[in-house]
C-alpha cells in the first residue's frame, strides 16, 4: 500500500499579503560629497573673491551623473549664495544638487518618492514592510512616511518577514 504524502502548500504565499521591500526604493545614482571647509580661508572663513576663483577651477566634470551632496564640517558660517554659487557650477554635470550629509540626503529622498507612491494596490491589503535588507541602510523616515500614506488605505499593517511579523496598525471593524 503506497502513501502519498499531501502536497506542500507555502501559506505566506497564499496568504494575501503584500510585502513591501524599501530597498526597491533606493536611489541609483552614486553620491559624492563636497565639504565647503576645504575652500575656506583656515577652514572658517569664506573670504569672497577667493572662494569664486576656487569654484571656477574645480573639476566639475567629475561629479557627472552622481548627486552632489554639499555640506560644511566645520563650525564656519556659509552665506546662502555659496550654496546658490555651487549649484549653479554643479547643475550641468551632477545629476542632483542636495545641500546637505548622506543621512539627510537619503531622509529627504525617501520622504519624497513614498509620498508620491499610489496607494491604491494597497487598499483593503494586509502589507508587511519588510525588516531586513540587503545591506542597505534604509532611514528610519522611510517607514515612518510609509506607514503614514499606508494607514488610511490598508486592512492591515505589519513590520518584518511574512513568517514572523510585528503589528503595527490593524483596521477597526466596520
Amino acid at each position: 500500500m503506497s502513501t502519498t504524502n499531501p502536497p506542500l502548500v507555502n501559506k505566506v504565499a497564499s496568504s494575501g499579503l503584500i510585502t513591501l521591500k524599501l530597498e526597491t526604493f533606493w536611489p541609483d545614482a552614486e553620491l559624492a560629497e563636497m565639504d565647503i571647509k576645504d575652500y575656506l580661508f583656515k577652514e572658517l572663513l569664506l573670504k569672497e573673491k577667493d572662494f569664486r576663483e576656487a569654484m571656477q577651477a574645480h573639476d566639475w566634470a567629475q561629479y557627472e551623473g552622481k548627486v552632489l551632496l554639499v555640506d560644511c564640517s566645520t563650525d564656519a558660517i556659509i552665506p546662502m549664495w555659496a550654496y546658490m554659487l555651487i549649484s549653479a557650477h554643479a547643475a550641468p554635470h551632477a545629476k542632483d544638487v542636495f545641500q546637505g550629509t548622506a543621512e539627510d540626503y537619503y531622509r529627504t529622498y525617501f520622504t519624497q518618492k513614498l509620498s508620491s507612491l499610489d496607494m491604491a494596490p494597497y487598499q483593503d491589503q494586509r502589507v508587511i514592510l519588510k525588516g531586513c535588507t540587503d545591506g542597505k541602510a534604509i532611514p528610519p523616515q522611510a517607514y515612518l512616511e510609509l506607514t503614514k500614506r499606508l494607514r488610511p488605505v490598508a486592512k492591515s499593517i505589519m513590520f518584518g518577514e511574512p513568517c514572523s511579523t510585528v503589528p503595527i496598525y490593524k483596521q477597526p471593524r466596520k
